[in-house]
């Protein structure tokens, strides 16, 4: 019981570590390529990606598509809405593929960086999404490429207030069980 009132007391300070742990952004750096992750049913990672192009940081945006949505795929929808939202059509690369996973989009896009013969790529994802996505592509491709991860904001989560909203809550949830499952190898 002595252990429950400080920690009821200190809850915000405990709840915005954890949501802050989840995001790793790194320095911009003019780069070869941005590559924007799937997952993103906002806008937020391709306009984001298409505004790093748009700056001068890179020539091209590689836009990860793996599923099908209603028969269209992802990297299409995502390319028309940027090019919806005044971003010319020509920086914008679809990667088709069937990953189900951030693990395997990693694995995709190697073929890409080499198509490329990238040094530096900036990958835009959800804030939230940061920490591990960089860790995966790390993993795979640190060694050949210099990924910085790059937070595209996201309107259900902040560090400082998921817990605040239901839906940030499940963010929160689904992507700490993934960042441990990780740690295991899953």
């Amino acid at each position: 019981m002595c252990a429950v009132v400080p920690a009821a007391l200190t809850h915000s300070i405990w709840f915005h570590w954890m949501g802050e742990y989840l995001v790793r952004t790194d320095t911009l750096a003019t780069s070869d390529a941005v590559l924007v992750l799937a997952g993103d049913l906002n806008g937020d990672r391709i306009t984001k990606a298409a505004e790093l192009v748009k700056q001068g940081y890179a020539p091209v945006v590689l836009v990860s598509g793996p599923m099908p949505i209603y028969g269209i795929n992802e990297a299409t929808l995502a390319i028309d809405y940027a090019v919806s939202r005044g971003y010319p059509r020509g920086i914008f690369v679809p990667m088709v593929s069937t990953s189900f996973s951030t693990r395997d989009e990693a694995d995709f896009a190697g073929a890409e960086f080499r198509k490329l013969a990238a040094h530096r790529v900036l990958i835009v994802t959800s804030n939230f999404h940061t920490r591990r996505a960089g860790n995966l592509f790390r993993g795979k491709h640190g060694a050949d490429v210099d990924l910085r991860m790059i937070a595209a904001r996201h309107p259900h989560f902040t560090p400082d207030g998921w817990w605040k909203d239901r839906e940030g809550q499940k963010i929160f949830f689904f992507e700490w069980t993934k960042t441990i499952a990780n740690l295991f190898g899953l």
